[in-house]
């Protein structure tokens, strides 16, 4: 296959009809509107660059659904999730992991996210604890099988808390030194490729020192790769850094790092105003998962006051209740109307919500995957989604409102095909691997049951 040509194909400038999109090595060497189809193109429906999902725990793909009744003490918050999140994350090996993030990937490219930042802090295999990297090699065997664009983001996780020098029982399982950590860091970063990319990060202020923080901010600023984090995302911890550091989180590290355009925050939720003004000008993305920051009780980002002031952002599926970027860019602007009992919030460029969602979770992946050129252009990845031309959820709809159809009507996804570096990853609808993945992701769900 050497080009599509397109009914419609969402573009730099906008949506354009009849696009021929030729393709080489993976990208996409020429590009032409108002064309006409050549002998032996592919012909497609609408076209439209696929996104980033930016923040994910692919092990959390196997607890969705499982944490989700009330406790006898009826005491249920994000602290207690974290608890059976820990004994789950204690007990998925080299080979349960594989399985399980090759689904949760799957399932991401079928609903039409084309790349994935994997937060990844899950660096011992409980089955073997010496061996060296085996969890790394599980994620990127996983990205590679089922197709997706992987940036690998390894994180560490030192200690329990802000006063707590010591990781707990579940966390010691995944701590690390600083100096076994920045090994494993070089390690993977020699092994990347094409297809994998290499960020770095912390899990958040309170699972660090200082001295760690610093040491991997360098790294991240000097080579320009992307430094992820958790921050803000718990009252509780907001209290603790208070308590302990004498300022907020988000403050603290504008204070006292280089927060720049490669840094991603994630979650970022519990901000004062001074907060949110200087974090948007920092250029920094923030990571906003919007399904799992609801289904654990997190909060609400200061969304508008955030993009008013010219802020960043991207979107994430976190702990995998929801697969599907066009759910988490709904629930996003939804979660605002409900805090100001008013409508279309997220419209400051464009007047449709859909489009001016849509594309700015399209920039903000690009930033916190690092990524370069991205969209449907020339020069950039062949990542393309290909959506059903005639599903009943875009009839009716004209350039101005196919965007905001796609995120506001409805949750069968109309998602005919999907294409990383020029390959068909998903047809019909459906991932060119399925049966395979989800065999062994229900083998997978199947032993962690018999284990416990």
């Amino acid at each position: 296959m050497t080009a599509l040509f397109a009914k419609k194909a969402l573009l730099a400038s906008g949506w354009a009809d009849a696009v021929r999109i030729e393709l080489a090595d993976g990208q996409i060497s020429s590009l032409r509107a108002g064309a006409s189809a050549a002998p032996g193109d592919t012909p497609v429906g609408y076209v439209i660059p696929g996104l980033c999902n930016a923040h994910s725990h692919a092990f959390q793909r196997a607890l969705a659904g499982h944490t989700e009744q009330r406790s006898p003490a009826g005491r249920d918050n994000f602290w207690t999730w974290r608890e059976r999140m820990y004994e789950l994350a204690g007990r998925v090996d080299a080979d349960l992991l594989t399985a399980i993030a090759r689904q949760a990937y799957s399932e991401m490219l079928s609903s039409g996210y084309t790349s994935v930042a994997e937060f990844h802090y899950l660096h011992r295999d409980p089955k073997n604890p010496d061996a060296v990297d085996t969890m790394f090699a599980a994620i990127s065997t996983a990205a590679r099988e089922s197709g997706i664009r992987l940036t690998y983001v390894p994180v560490l996780y030192e200690r329990a808390g802000f006063d707590n020098p010591e990781p707990l029982p579940h966390q010691r399982s995944f701590a690390l030194s600083i100096e076994d950590f920045m090994s494993h860091y070089e390690r993977a970063k020699d092994l990347s490729d094409a297809a994998t990319s290499i960020g770095i990060g912390v899990h958040s202020l309170r699972a660090v020192r200082r001295e760690s923080l610093r040491d991997i901010a360098k790294v991240a600023n000097e080579a320009f790769v992307p430094m992820h984090l958790h921050i803000a995302e718990q009252q509780l911890e907001v209290d603790q850094c208070l308590a302990t550091l004498g300022t907020r989180p988000v403050r603290w590290l504008l204070d006292n790092f280089d927060v720049a355009r490669n840094w991603c925050l994630v979650h970022a939720t519990h901000m004062d105003d001074e907060e949110v003004d200087a974090l948007a000008a920092s250029g920094a993305v923030v990571g906003l998962c919007p399904s799992t920051e609801a289904n654990l009780g997190d909060g609400l980002f200061p969304l508008h006051q955030y993009l008013s002031q010219g802020g960043r952002i991207a979107i994430g599926s976190d702990s995998h209740v929801s697969i599907n970027p066009f759910e988490e860019l709904r629930w996003l602007e939804y979660g605002q109307r409900l805090a100001t009992r008013s409508r279309n919030i997220v419209s400051l460029r464009e007047s449709h919500v859909g489009s001016e969602l849509f594309l700015r979770a399209l920039e903000g992946g690009a930033a916190a995957s690092g990524q370069g050129s991205n969209g449907i252009k020339k020069g950039a990845a062949a990542d393309l989604v290909v959506l059903f031309d005639d599903d009943p959820m875009l009839a009716g709809h004209g350039d101005e409102s196919r965007l905001d159809a796609l995120v506001f009507s409805g949750y069968s996804l109309p998602v005919e095909r999907v294409m990383v570096s020029g390959e068909w990853v998903v047809i019909d609808g459906q991932h060119v691997q399925r049966d395979r993945s989800r065999a062994a992701y229900s083998e997978a769900i199947a032993k962690l049951g018999a284990a416990k």
